[in-house]
This record gives C-alpha cells, structure tokens and sequence, in this order.
C-alpha cells in the first residue's frame, strides 16, 4: 500500500480531514511522546520515521528508552502518550495510572523471544535447560566458572550480561526462569541499552548473556545462540519456533500502552492507526514477529 492509498483508508477509518497531493492527511501537527522498552524501541522508531515521511514532518514523534519500568512511570505521571512495554503492566503501574487519572489501553503489536546468547569461541554451549539457567541466575547463586554449570564444560570464568532492573526483558526472564519476576543474582554487567550487552558478550569469551531475539539476529555474526531445552527438548530461538510456541518459555508478546485521554488527540489517534496498520509490513524489518492478520484486526477494532 502506497502513501496515498494508505491516507484514503486513515481518512475512511478516523474521518481526517484529507490528504494533500503529497499524501499526506491534512490538519495534523504537534509532537506526540513515547518512553519505555528497548526492546520495543526498533518498531516505533521505525513506525515514527515512516509516519513523519507520510505527513510531511509536520508531526513530530520521539521515542525515548528508559526502560518498560521506567517507561510506565512516565506515563503515569502524564509525561508520555505512549509506553512501550515488554511486559505487560504491574498491579503496581497500573494503580499509579489510576491514581493520576490516566486510562491505558493495551495493543500488542508484535512477538519476541528473549534470546541466550554466547560468545562466538564458545564450542561447547550447544543447548541449556531452563534448570541450569536458573541456577546460574538465581539469587544468590554462587556459579562463577562454566565447569560448574556442567560437568565437561571448561575450567574458565563465567561473566554474565543482562537487562538492568527497570527493563521489562529482565523481568520476563526472571519470571520464566527463575519463577518470580525481579528475583535475579546481581553480580553481573548490566544495561538498559541492549547494544551495551551486545558489545560486551561478543568481546568477551566466557560471557554468557540475554536479550531480544531482534538484537540478536541484526548480531548474529558476532554472536552465538543457545537453544534452550524447556522440557521438551531442545529448540533454537527462530522466528518459526517463537510463533509456533515450542520456544518455550522465552516467546513472549510485545506492547505499546496508549492513554486513552491521548486518543482525543487526532495526531495521537492518527499514529497509533498507522502503526497498527503497518506492522504487518514494518515488524519484520526490525527482526520481531508480527502478528496474524485477524490479530491486528481486532486491535485495530478497540482503536476505533
């Protein structure tokens, strides 16, 4: 669909008041506000610079990174107009919200599979169970060598990368490895900029560490990927595997929060339809998987 096409279903869909001769729809203007997850970061950047080509720049979108935490407590003190989250919201964020007045309305946009990845050297890490993952990462765990996660494994340093404490990746990996979200060993290098893990496990040869499948796909020259053994033996992180479910427990569903109250907003309204109507195409650009197409019809459906 081209940018014109494109303009014809937003105006039919929100009732806009039309599009120039460039294609873009007319009327629009202001600056709409995004903080949160880097891991969701790729897609809505990716969607803010095409929407801003689409509307002739006269829209301003910034997309920020601190975090899904730190994300969720933007938009709930009313800084934001969109979170993005690779979780979903907490009891917690969710009454800081209330309390402020603030109405999320929750869209997933996308899948991903949090991804163990190891140094490129690394010969002997083919698969992990999630037992050993948790053993490595539990808290207080006192694993320091490879040769103590498994007998064979090389007498040599174990350095662990991961999410920092307000990013929503490590709160879903502790939660479906360690089995309670937050509960994490912290004697390990830590990020909230998943290009920092990057750097740091492929230049270092005892590092094991973890991240957004996309992350590892645009690195995956400079890195190796662990297949993960979930019960059912073992599975390599693949877009096939996160969609079909037998990457198990490390798939996981992506989101952006809108506040409803944004929605009133024709520019805000106007983004969050153009960002669902093309993720279907955009998503798989970023190295995430987008959903079924009934899927993203039915979050288009609670937009409108």
């Amino acid at each position: 669909m081209d940018r014109l096409e494109r303009c014809a279903v937003f105006v039919a869909a929100l009732s806009l008041a039309g599009c120039d001769e460039a294609g873009h729809e007319e009327g629009l203007s202001g600056l709409i506000e995004l903080d949160g997850s880097s891991t969701v970061f790729p897609i809505s950047q990716a969607m803010a610079e095409e929407f801003q080509i689409a509307h002739g720049r006269t829209v301003r979108v910034s997309v920020g990174v601190s975090g899904t935490g730190g994300g969720f407590q933007r938009f709930c003190n009313g800084e934001t107009d969109i979170s993005n989250a690779s979780r979903p919201i907490n009891e917690t964020e969710a009454a800081s919200c209330a309390a402020e007045g603030i109405a999320p309305l929750e869209l997933q946009i996308a899948w991903d599979g949090l991804t163990v990845v190891a140094h490129p050297s690394n010969d002997w890490v083919g698969c992990m169970t999630v037992a050993e993952l948790r053993r490595i990462w539990a808290p207080g765990s006192e694993l320091e060598r490879w040769s103590q996660i498994r007998p064979g494994w090389p007498d040599r340093e174990l350095d662990l990368y991961g999410p920092d404490t307000d990013s929503g990746t490590f709160d879903y990996f502790t939660a479906a490895v360690v089995g309670d979200a937050s509960a994490s060993r912290h004697d390990y290098t830590a990020s909230a900029d998943d290009n920092v893990l990057v750097a740091g496990v492929s230049g270092d040869p005892g590092a094991l560490g973890y991240f957004g499948y996309a992350y590892f796909e645009e690195n995956q020259d400079q890195l190796r990927a662990v297949e993960i053994d979930g019960g059912d033996g073992c599975v390599a992180p693949s877009r096939e595997t996160i969609v079909d479910g037998t990457y198990t427990p490390l798939a996981r569903p992506m989101y952006i929060y809108v506040r409803r109250d944004a929605l009133d907003r024709a520019e805000v309204r106007a983004f969050v339809g153009f960002y669902i109507d093309n993720a279907a195409a955009l998503v798989p650009e970023t190295g995430y998987i987008p959903l079924e197409p009934e899927a993203y019809a039915e979050v288009r459906a609670r937009i409108d």
